[in-house]
């Protein structure tokens, strides 16, 4: 508020990411809620998909996940808003995987261009 936008630029090595796009199919059609913990090699990150964040703005709902030289996630989890708690493996680095609520096996996105 009232000054200069900022721009920060990201001059690191480039290393293997992975997006996670959640869709409830018992909880909300997002998965808003969704608490998703990722295993790979001996690293373990958690993330939740929230909706908003911040006055007039909203935040992209997939979670960005970074690897580093990990060319896999071995183990996503996922605890679905409905109180479901379902478990995916074997997810490739450096594209966009969707985890339907139920389903049991990740997809890839059609569209990975749009990396974070």
């Amino acid at each position: 508020m009232n000054e200069a936008p900022s721009l920060l630029k990201n001059r690191g090595d480039k290393k293997n990411w992975v997006l996670i796009k959640t869709v409830g199919k018992k909880s909300n059609r997002n998965g808003i809620g969704a608490r998703v913990t990722i295993f790979s090699g001996n690293q373990k990150q958690m993330d939740e998909v929230h909706s908003g964040g911040s006055y007039v703005s909203h935040n992209d709902l997939r979670l960005h996940f970074g690897l580093g030289d990990a060319a896999r996630v071995d183990r996503a989890e996922v605890q679905w808003p409905s109180g479901i708690h379902e478990t995916f493996e074997n997810l490739s680095a450096n594209q966009v995987v969707v985890l339907e609520e139920g389903k049991g096996k990740p997809t890839v996105a059609k569209n990975t261009s749009a990396r974070k």
